[in-house]
């Protein structure tokens, strides 16, 4: 995903907030254990997706914090 990309929001990306929320889950439903190794192999890959997709929320973030504030290391 390049930088401009992680900066839009995108119908096919859940929002910072969604993502975050869902990954609190998996990590409960991993935590409580109980599932086959099948399913806790899903969760864990859809865990890791999130997470992937929550960092690219926060470097976008930082990034447009960044510009605003005209930090000269970023350019």
């Amino acid at each position: 995903m390049s930088d401009a990309a992680a900066d839009q929001p995108s119908t096919d990306r859940p929002s910072y907030e969604e993502a975050r929320e869902e990954l609190i889950e998996v990590v409960r439903t991993l935590e409580a254990g109980g599932t086959t190794l099948e399913e806790s192999l899903a969760l864990w890959e859809r865990g890791e997706a999130l997470a992937k997709v929550c960092q690219q929320w926060l470097d976008g973030a930082r990034k447009r914090l960044d510009e605003a504030m005209g930090d000269p290391s970023n350019e």
